[in-house]
Parts: structure tokens; sequence; C-alpha cells
């Protein structure tokens, strides 16, 4: 299966006072065209240093990172300001928006950066407004847009310069829980619909449980998930891989895994993902049952 991402014994140190703090230690992953996976973990996991690495927006220590067939390591600042111009796309917990911009300013600047022509850029925003569900609120700046509308801009500028790799960072961490739910379903559309490979970060449980795939952070390893040549939904050999829509192909035996659409196996009275545990933090609890329906997640969100 084709592969648009891969890192490879991705280590990143930062010296301190204390000694070296390993924020990447080791990391092996694959990520496929047409899903999305989410990583989780605890604060100070590692997972804001994993995604800049993967984005090119840090260098790592050692290790190195591929983008399609395209090997980063040694490049300029120009070189991989040009990978990070045409082929990843960026969502930022913070949205990251122009306040001065409308909505459409916002999203035509990658266009803009990239001196595409001027009908082609209107074309190509309106477009990716539309597909946000966003196509009437183009000439709104971000004041006047709600924290939703907001993030769905962000997204909408992520895409439009048609870049084959999402790479999102608690895209949801500001959002109330229904409208976080609703950009998570937006992403896995996008993942699916387009064939956009995604890579999310988050914490919250009913948010990973939207993903194909989860790879659990500890102290900057993967503690569930692998990374490989698994492909989405592969069963046995995707510890946490993600059947849509079904039980997991590997049986109530395999730890850590969760059905799309279901919430995490941890149970209703259990703390969020990145809540300490007594053997393994943040993994779902081995055996347990993971697949909920949908009328009890909602009675859930609502809190009933």
């Amino acid at each position: 299966m084709t592969i648009a991402l891969r890192a490879e014994a991705l280590v990143r140190v930062f010296p301190s006072p204390g000694g070296d703090v390993h924020a990447c230690d080791g990391i092996d992953l694959a990520l496929h065209p047409g899903e999305m996976l989410v990583v989780r973990g605890r604060s100070g996991a590692g997972k804001t240093t994993l995604l800049n690495l993967l984005g090119l927006l840090d260098r790592p220590t050692s290790g190195r990172v591929v983008i399609g067939d395209t090997e980063t390591t040694g490049m300029s600042e120009a070189q991989l300001a040009g990978i990070r111009r045409d082929r990843l796309g960026f969502i930022f917990q913070s949205f990251g928006l122009v306040p001065v911009l409308s909505a459409r300013e916002n999203v035509e600047l990658p266009l803009r950066i990239a001196e595409v022509d001027p009908a082609e850029r209107d074309r190509r925003v309106a477009e990716a407004l539309d597909r946000v569900g966003l196509g009437g609120h183009g000439e709104q700046r971000p004041a006047e847009l709600s924290g939703g509308q907001q993030q769905r801009v962000g997204i909408a500028r992520a895409i439009v310069a048609d870049a084959p790799i999402l790479i999102a960072d608690e895209p949801t961490g500001q959002l109330d829980s229904q409208t976080a739910a609703t950009i998570m379903d937006l992403l896995g559309e996008l993942a699916h619909d387009r064939g956009l490979a995604a890579i999310v970060s988050t914490h919250d449980p009913l948010l990973v449980a939207r993903a194909d795939r989860v790879l659990e952070l500890h102290d900057g390893r993967i503690v569930d998930g692998g990374s490989g040549a698994t492909t989405p939904g592969s069963g046995a050999d995707a510890t946490v891989a993600v059947a849509r829509g079904a039980a997991p192909a590997s049986g109530a035996d395999a730890p850590g895994t969760v059905a799309r659409g279901a919430a995490p196996a941890s149970g209703a009275d259990a703390p969020a993902a990145d809540a300490p545990a007594a053997d393994a933090p943040g993994v779902d609890a081995p055996g347990a049952d993971a697949t909920l329906t949908r009328a009890e997640l909602r009675r859930r969100r609502e809190g009933r």
C-alpha cells in the first residue's frame, strides 16, 4: 500500500539543566492515503514534538522523515519550505488565522504564496469554503465567526492547495465537545472522501474513537499502535487499528482496540486518555468491551 509519510527511528533530544529530554525516542510510523491516524498521550508525551518533526517544522536529532518518495534529511530550509507549501496542510489548536483578513483572504494565503493565477485562486478558495460548510461566510473576519467556524476556515486553508497530507495538532482543543466531534468528523470525511493522509493529535477519548488508527505515546515512545506497513483496520497486526463500523478483526483479546464511532473501552466513568493510570498511561484496558451504540454515545455526550 502507498505510504504518504514515513518516520524511521525518529529521535528529538532537547538539552536541559536537569539532563537531556528525549521528546521523541526512536519512533517509527507510516501514514497512508485515505486514513485518519490519531496520536494520543498525556501532556508532555511528545505529541506536538512528533507532529512538528513530521511537518518539517523541526529537525530530528537522528532518524529520518520521508514524504512520499522524498527523503528530507539534509534538505535546506528553502527546500523544506517548498515541501511544506506544496505537500503538507497544517491545522492548529489556536486556529492560526490572521485577524484583519476575511475568511476568504485567510484561505487564499497559501495560494498567494504559491503565486497561483487569480482566477484559479478564487475558484479553489470558493470550493474549499463550500467543502467545510462556510460558502456564505467568506467575507467575515475571524472575530465575527464562532470557534467552530474559525477552525473550519483553518481546515479550508489546509486543503485549498490540494496538499496530500494533513497535520493537525489538537485541532479541537479550544472547542466544545459537540463542535469538536463535528470537526473530527469533517477531518475523517476529508481523509476518506479525498484520499488525504491525516494525522491528528488529541486526548479526548470520544474523538479518539473516530480514528482509523491510534498511536499511544508515552515519554516520547509509541507504547501502542506501531508503525510498520500496517494498513487501516488490518486486524491483529494493528494493536489499536480501527475497523470502520465493525468489531476489530482480532476479537476481544486485542488490547487497546476501539471500533470507529464507539467510545473507548475504559467506560463512562474513566478519566480522559491523558490521565495517569497504574500500568499503562492512557491505554484502554485489555479485553474490555470496546463497542457502544451511537445512541449511547449521544447520551454520554449530552450528560444523560
